[in-house]
């Protein structure tokens, strides 16, 4: 989810590190993974992308996400809470940490899909709103996927197969958010989201933190909804002591913007929601389908193919920025199929296009009759302009006029334009 607007940072702040290391600047795309034990019941109501709605309470009681489950069970009348009591009676939330079989889990084949669909760098959740973490994390006793459930490091096992196969390692962490050590009423809008604030909170976040840092050493830090106000100072155990040692630990690592304003390398997006900043970096991130962890009722109606990744990631490089797409197993470990085939398709258009996006200058949205999708980005001497259409075989004539100056354009060029589910052409000319 997105962050809530904070009071200012404190000035200190301002003096830690502001990075944008080569690495992420030639880091087109990047894998987030969902995955816990709200991927046992795996459900949610398939409505509409964070941002299409509106009304905080009609988002929040039909939440699209997954990893929601713990908070829409509870919202009285919810779809959700109806599916629950169906489905599992009155199980308590806990008993899907005891049910979570992750038999089929096989690091070493998800980091390959990964380097195939073209990423760079992966960010799994460590621990999310739930309270579970996916290592054994101090101060949580037994519960962790270390002494229940999986029986597994999973942080570990995501870490170790995905620096194997090249790509960076990162971390997602649930700052702002933890139904279990800090329980509040369910979240219905909003406006009460009920964060923690307190210090003794911000310590426990902390100490999680940094004991991933100087575990598994992950390159990114990426924090979600906000931070424990009372935790901002830079004493022991203070976030600013935190992104202190993280900055000094890891050279080429930076963090995101969901601090509660204190610090950021660079702006998130999600889904609909949030604005593409004028200066500075920025990511969009948002599932295949509507939820970020695996939802058994998605279907071909709200996943992307491959070819509309390819889009997402184009668009977001032709506009200075770069694609998180995420990626939700199920319970047993197994990437599903629908899931599978999306990243393999976009793989191959990667496979054809990464030299020329990874870290390419954007030239933006252009419009050219005839052509209802079309991006621009330069790498090095030469253009190139993706171009898609809501027709698969349209032919269309693109005029030199409507193409960046400044480079070679035939006067005019013919081009048949994939379909909008297909992934997009792109035509290219050197400098003039």
């Amino acid at each position: 989810m997105t962050e809530p607007a904070q009071a200012t940072a404190p000035t200190r702040f301002d003096e830690l590190p502001q990075r944008l290391p080569d690495w992420y600047r030639h880091a087109p795309l990047g894998i987030f993974i969902h995955w816990g034990a709200y991927s046992v019941p795996a459900w949610a109501e398939p409505t509409a992308e964070l941002g299409a709605i509106d009304n905080d309470l009609g988002w929040f009681a039909h939440n699209p996400y997954a990893e929601w489950y713990f908070n829409t069970i509870r919202i009285d009348g919810s779809p959700a809470q109806r599916h629950h009591r169906e489905a599992h009676g009155d199980a308590p939330y806990d008993d899907f940490l005891d049910r979570w079989d992750a038999s089929a889990f096989d690091p070493d084949a998800w980091a390959a899909l990964f380097a195939r669909a073209g990423a760079d760098y992966v960010i799994p959740t460590t621990k999310h709103h739930d309270g579970i973490a996916l290592w054994d994390a101090p101060g949580t006793g037994d519960r962790n996927t270390v002494r229940r459930g999986p029986r597994r490091d999973l942080v570990g096992d995501i870490a170790r197969a995905t620096t194997a196969a090249g790509l960076r390692f990162g971390v997602y962490y649930s700052g702002g958010i933890d139904w279990h050590v800090r329980p509040t009423d369910p979240i219905t809008s909003g406006e009460a989201m009920h964060l923690p604030h307190d210090e003794e909170y911000g310590q426990y976040c902390s100490a999680h933190m940094r004991d991933l840092i100087d575990r598994y050493a992950p390159d990114v830090f990426w924090n979600d909804i906000a931070w424990p106000e009372e935790n901002h100072h830079f004493g022991p155990g203070g976030l600013g002591d935190l992104l202190d040692h993280f900055y000094t630990q890891r050279p080429e690592g930076l963090i995101n913007d969901r601090f509660s304003g204190a610090h950021r390398d660079y702006t998130t997006l999600e889904y609909q929601a949030g604005e593409i900043p004028e200066h500075g970096a920025w990511e969009h991130n948002r599932g295949i389908g509507l939820s970020f962890g695996y939802n058994r009722v998605e279907g071909p109606k709200q996943y992307l193919s491959g070819g509309q990744l390819a889009r997402l990631v184009v668009a977001a490089v032709s506009r200075g920025g770069r694609a998180l797409i995420n990626v939700g197993p199920a319970a047993d470990g197994t990437i599903p199929a629908m899931q599978v085939a999306a990243l393999e398709e976009l793989g191959t258009f990667m496979a054809a296009h990464k030299a020329h996006l990874a870290g390419a200058e954007g030239l933006g949205e252009l419009e050219i009759p005839g052509v209802s999708w079309a991006r621009a980005v330069a790498q090095g001497d030469e253009c190139r302009v993706y171009l898609a259409g809501e027709g698969s075989g349209d032919e269309v004539e693109v005029a030199a006029e409507h193409l960046p100056s400044g480079f070679a354009w035939p006067e005019r060029t013919t081009v048949r334009l994939p379909g909008e589910r297909e992934a997009p052409i792109a035509v290219g000319a050197p400098r003039a």
